[in-house]
């Protein structure tokens, strides 16, 4: 028998969920970042997006998931969830964030901190989707969406 406690199991204080949608030009092939956008076009050069036509940017956030993500300490489970599967991560948040992006919402693995981060440290970029859940979001009829659920 082991004296090692058990470490608690992690509950969930806010979740948010934002749908989007799928396009043509999806790739996923960015290796620091992940990003969903309200726009509805996308080109080559934006090989983070995985969504347009998002229901809100990162600023129209629900005030308490801004509250629990703007910490050093807060921890953030994402998943995204499309017709060819899910997929789920995690990142941090950081007292540095200012959510102030009307169109965009960026997940970076770096500590980057800008008016369109929504996230850092993240285990993962855009290049890690599994490529069946991004192929499914090259249609423009695919319907996404990226749950956010902060960590307690």
């Amino acid at each position: 028998m082991s004296n090692r406690m058990k470490a608690p199991p992690e509950t969930v204080s806010v979740v948010e969920e934002i749908p989007f949608v799928g396009h043509p030009l999806v790739r996923a092939m960015h290796g620091r970042t992940i990003e969903i956008t309200t726009e509805d076009h996308l080109t080559l050069q934006g090989d983070c997006i995985i969504g347009v036509r998002a229901a809100k940017g990162i600023s129209q956030l629900s005030p308490a998931i801004k509250r629990a993500l703007k910490s050093d300490e807060a921890r953030v489970r994402f998943t995204i969830v499309a017709p060819g599967g899910e997929y789920s991560f995690s990142a941090r948040g950081s007292k540095d964030l200012s959510f102030e992006s009307p169109t965009d919402m960026v997940i970076r693995m770096s500590e980057f901190v800008c008016g369109r981060t929504l996230a850092i440290r993240a285990d993962s970029s855009a290049r890690e989707i599994p490529r069946g859940l991004v192929g499914s979001l090259k249609s423009p009829e695919a319907a996404g969406l990226l749950r956010i659920e902060v960590l307690v």
